[in-house]
């Protein structure tokens, strides 16, 4: 059985999400897809829209078979250690032949010598990259910056860099190396709607970003945009409470984390650099609004992107502290391998993972004691906690529910 793997959030499940599978199925000539998806929090350190369980159902319904959790510890971190954590997941099980990840490009030939350059940064390029991002950039274009000035690279090659998807696939390709894995990767081309595009750019695609939009103050029209069974889960979880969620609705959490916490006790939240403790002291009081959102637009500066801001955050609602997420902890990849849900075809992935994995895998949060199981069930709690009414079997449902089987 040839197996290939994909990296997804699925903040909720669409249509061009649905192509995506298609087209994976098409250019890897595979039987079946393992799916490897963040559970409670996105990779912007926003809580999920909906909760893990109701999105790998969606995936499920959309042509996934297996549902891996990428634990939240690599979930809500910038792209290196995303595709890190989630890469190494692929590389764990031992039956993944390939990857398959959309990127604006659509072309490994145009992405390999950006992974060469990558994977392999002299002391200068680093040195370079460093005084580009005290001026502010982000990582991208710091290293596109650097890199053409030393010539490294083509001004051409350099502007793959200032696209989304181009930037995480190229951090699947390193990861891939890093591990030395002999997963294959390849990348279909994404069309008709952005990542982080607002409104939609197509009779039937829109991003997840415009979506999220849609469900929150135009829901009625999310129909035209998601398959029929994504929009069965959608009401079904909507008209139960459990979602749409959002970040201001965990506002009064925050508010208290904050409150209560001394500067030296913030200081010790990963992420917390160059004394934005104190900032965040000194602006609550003088906030014009009571608000995630307007906490991070008066926070927000060239150097702290909204993204950055809103992970912070996240770390901060999440109990993610510096003792506990590390350098040498991440680099040493999840710790096993978390099942949301299977199909049929899943069932026998998991019967050859059983002989072929490298990490353990886990049906019940209550069988594996890990820091990172931990951080995954605060993560399924905090989300909850924007469930409307609240649920004690909701807010645990790590303990309660079992992997979703379609």
């Amino acid at each position: 059985m040839k197996v290939t793997g994909v990296i997804v959030e699925y903040n909720p499940l669409h249509y061009g999400h649905q192509l995506h599978l298609e087209r994976t199925r098409q250019v890897s000539g595979c039987d079946a897809i393992i799916a490897v998806m963040s559970g409670g929090f996105t990779q912007r350190g926003e809580p999920a829209i909906f909760s893990k369980w109701a999105r790998a159902e969606m995936a499920l319904s959309a042509g996934c078979d297996l549902v891996l959790e990428l634990p939240s510890a690599y979930a809500v971190q910038p792209a290196e250690w995303f595709a890190y954590g989630a890469v190494a997941m692929l590389h764990a099980t031992g039956i993944t032949d390939s990857l398959v990840f959309g990127s604006e490009s659509g072309s490994l030939e145009a992405l390999r010598p950006l992974a060469d350059l990558l994977t392999d940064e002299s002391p200068q390029l680093q040195q370079s990259i460093r005084q580009y991002l005290d001026q502010g950039m982000s990582y991208p274009a710091a290293l596109g910056r650097a890199a053409t000035a030393s010539d490294l690279l083509s001004a051409e090659s350099a502007a793959l860099l200032g696209q989304p998807n181009n930037t995480l696939g190229l951090q699947y390709m390193i990861a891939l190396r890093r591990l030395q894995s002999n997963i294959a990767p390849l990348t279909i081309q994404r069309e008709q709607s952005g990542y982080h595009d607002m409104q939609p750019s197509h009779d039937r695609i829109a991003s997840a970003t415009a979506i999220r939009q849609m469900l929150l103050n135009e829901p009625e029209k999310v129909a035209q945009y998601v398959p029929p069974a994504v929009m069965d889960i959608i009401q079904r979880e909507s008209n139960a409470g459990r979602g749409p969620v959002h970040m201001n609705q965990l506002w009064l959490p925050l508010l208290q984390i904050l409150t209560t916490s001394t500067v030296s006790e913030l200081e010790q939240y990963y992420d917390m650099n160059e004394g934005i403790e104190y900032r965040l002291k000194k602006l609550l009081p003088s906030l014009p609004e009571s608000s995630v959102h307007q906490l991070i637009s008066s926070l927000k500066t060239k150097r702290y992107t909204y993204a950055r801001l809103q992970r912070l955050l996240a770390h901060l609602l999440l109990g993610h502290r510096r003792d506990l997420l590390h350098e040498s902890m991440l680099s040493q990849g999840p710790a096993y391998l978390r099942v949301l849900g299977f199909t049929a075809t899943g069932q026998e992935l998991l019967k050859r993972m059983k002989q072929t994995s490298s990490l353990p895998i886990v049906m019940r949060a209550v069988d594996m004691k890990h820091i990172q199981m931990d951080l995954d069930i605060r993560a399924t709690v905090m989300q909850a906690a924007g469930f409307q009414p609240q649920q004690i079997k909701d807010l645990y449902s790590d303990y309660y529910h079992p992997p979703m089987r379609v």
